[in-house]
């Protein structure tokens, strides 16, 4: 068997204090995990969803899921209307509804953390409210406060199954390719473009590399694979760590033939020892896997079986 239907990529993208957690006294606490020794801050999946949710609805009018609370079991989750031919947050993010029967539909587009690429050094902003504070007439103090800052590169990937796109079979749905390949390209254009508003800035995360494709194993080739190092002017990629991940064989394909490397130029300086044919711009890599996206549901409309 060799059907390319599993999208899998990986984004690396640049950005500052993105998801805070619970804060010490008058301490904001960046979100934080450490490995290896060492500690790095990172985005939560859940974080990353709510802007993909919210850009969905800015750019493409996406509606958000109609939610309520079940009364029986006390749990806030997605209405009994609510379906995945009107709703597309839960035909990507998937569903769970009990009010009559327990109903899931698994998560279709399955997210990771976006973890730090650089570790997490103590920073800490000293901030007050001194602008406020001397519209008041007399001396009434500042209000001090302090907050972990992190300025790094972050990684995520995305896993999507083209198969599952589009079909429930607990409401007996099954959109056309037509409007399945549409929702999956207006997804891609939002992680193209994605964005972050946290404490009064708007963050850009969209890609400075990004590397994946379509491929016949549902397995997430690029989670844990990539990371930095430094010289004093110059940002490298692990190369030995790509190269290898690419060189996995599945069936009669290596991953690397399998793949497209997208990146900014100027922004990391070995991309030239990454062992992939396909090396484009950001937005060349987009353009490839939507064309891929629109040849993988025309021939699925032709029931051919060798899609590709």
């Amino acid at each position: 068997m060799d059907t390319k239907k599993y999208l899998h990529f990986a984004v690396v993208f640049k950005a500052s204090n993105l998801n805070y957690g619970e804060g010490v006294g008058n301490i904001l606490a960046l979100k934080k995990i450490s490995t290896e020794g060492k500690t790095y801050s990172y985005i939560s999946r859940q974080a990353l969803r709510y802007d993909i949710v919210r850009m969905l609805y800015e750019l493409y009018k996406y509606e958000l899921a109609e939610v309520n609370k079940d009364q029986k079991q006390k749990v806030i989750q997605f209405a009994e209307t609510s379906t995945i031919e009107k709703f597309p947050e839960i035909d990507f993010f998937g569903y769970m509804k009990t009010k009559d029967a327990n109903k899931i539909r698994k998560a279709v587009v399955r997210i990771t953390d976006a973890v730090s690429l650089e570790p997490f050094n103590n920073e800490l902003e000293f901030g007050t409210n001194k602008g406020l504070a001397d519209r008041i007439p007399g001396n009434v103090g500042n209000d001090i406060f302090q907050a972990e800052i992190h300025r790094s590169y972050y990684c995520y990937t995305i896993t999507c199954n083209l198969d599952e796109i589009g079909i429930d079979k607990h409401d007996n749905i099954n959109l056309s390719s037509e409007e399945k390949a549409e929702r999956v390209k207006n997804l891609l254009n939002v992680i193209k473009l994605l964005n972050r508003d946290i404490r009064g800035k708007r963050e850009n995360l969209s890609p400075l590399l990004v590397i994946g494709g379509l491929y016949n194993v549902g397995n997430p080739f690029f989670y844990n694979r990539i990371k930095l190092s430094f010289t004093k002017d110059k940002t490298l990629l692990n190369e030995k760590l790509i190269n290898n991940t690419l060189g996995i064989k599945t069936f009669q394909e290596t991953v690397g033939e399998m793949s497209i490397l997208g990146y900014m130029d100027g922004e990391f300086s070995n991309i030239e020892d990454i062992n992939v044919s396909d090396k484009v711009s950001i937005e060349n890599f987009f353009k490839n896997i939507a064309n891929k996206i629109d040849k993988f549901y025309s021939l699925e409309t032709n029931n051919d079986s060798s899609k590709n």
